[in-house]
């Protein structure tokens, strides 16, 4: 007769415990696997510019979906594109400037709109297109410490080519088209000729002030600290990143003659697990007030024309979308730029590397 062992009571609790853990455990798993699917990964630029959207887009998001949002900085094509290819996504949504989502879009990398949660006919025209909606122009402006230049700083990209006139340490975005239609503009090349680009001619330019460049930035933070620490005293930078320290008593002078002017869209990238979570994140940062909330903080411009009615004047005037801004500046052809940006990316790399 087999002799069975009597089990203490906390024996009994213990293995009783055991099993009711053992049951519970796919219960549990479930939950936990719901609630990763109710978090959305969003890629952003860092700095200002992520805690404005924390402020106008991630939280009211959250409060009216229940959706949480988990943001992954900084923005990248290269990682966009690597997610694709290897179906690991380290982020659902992301934006980019009108030349890098054209690019997308030729290669395949993004999820076309679904249009049942995004709605065209609820928008203006341009603000939801096949692979996106529409994000904030920025101003890639010409900016100068007024301590540095206190008879009047540079006016134009001619000035900033010019090292006699204007002497000191200078930086440029490590952006490829970027620094080309400068270039030309400072060539002498008029605003609306610059495309088709002279991709000799604009190299060619480069190579004088190459020299004088103290710092290619990448990150808008690091452009900031860059002028506010002195460091450089004239810098090509992002308006409302240089808007932001003037606010708070910065010498800083915005110069928006030459200045480029550059639309971008928010996007999912293609296979992405969570675009259903993307897509409702996109229909909320599409509606006038969440835009106007993140360019009250930041004065870029909204796509959106009734985001207006929340914003003043006076911001409205900072904004690249002003009318006197945008008459001085400059606006990237993406149709001519997409299909050939891996060839100027590679080339300008070469050339920042020689």
């Amino acid at each position: 007769m087999t002799q069975f062992k009597r089990l203490s009571r906390r024996q009994l609790i213990r293995a009783t415990g055991a099993s009711a853990a053992f049951v519970a455990a796919p219960q549990i798993l479930r939950q936990t696997a719901e609630a990763q699917e109710q978090t959305l990964f969003v890629n952003t630029w860092g700095g200002s510019w992520t805690a404005a959207e924390e402020t106008a887009y991630f939280k009211p998001f959250t409060e009216k979906t229940g959706i949480k949002v988990r943001t992954v900085a900084p923005v990248s094509f290269a990682k966009l594109k690597a997610q694709v290819q290897s179906k690991v996504y380290e982020w659902d949504v992301s934006n980019a400037g009108v030349v890098e989502y054209s690019q997308a879009v030729v290669e395949g990398l993004l999820e076309p709109v679904d249009k049942s949660i995004v709605d065209p006919a609820k928008f203006p025209p341009g603000n939801v297109v096949d692979y996106g909606v529409a994000g904030v122009s920025l101003g890639t402006c010409l900016v100068y410490r007024k301590d540095k230049f206190p008879n009047g700083g540079p006016q134009s990209w001619a000035d900033f080519w010019d090292v006699k006139k204007f002497p000191g340490n200078r930086s440029l975005y490590n952006r490829s088209f970027t620094n080309l239609a400068f270039a030309l503009l400072a060539d002498g090349v008029p605003a609306d000729k610059l495309y088709p680009m002279d991709l000799d001619r604009a190299f060619k330019k480069l190579d004088q002030i190459k020299p004088h460049i103290k710092v290619w930035w990448t990150q808008g933070n690091q452009s900031q600290q860059l002028i506010q620490d002195g460091e450089v005293d004239m810098i090509a930078m992002w308006n409302a990143r240089a808007q932001e320290m003037i606010d708070r008593g910065s010498p800083f002078q915005i110069v928006w003659n030459g200045a480029e002017n550059y639309g971008g869209y928010w996007y999912v990238p293609k296979g992405a697990p969570r675009a259903k979570l993307a897509f409702q994140f996109l229909e909320f940062v599409s509606q006038p007030k969440p835009q106007a909330d993140f360019v009250n903080i930041l004065p870029y411009g909204p796509p959106h024309p009734k985001a207006f009615d929340f914003i003043s004047k006076e911001t409205a005037s900072k904004m690249p979308t002003a009318p006197d801004n945008l008459r001085v500046s400059h606006v990237p052809d993406a149709n001519w730029l997409a299909p050939r940006l891996p060839e100027i990316r590679e080339r300008f790399s070469q050339w920042l590397a020689s």
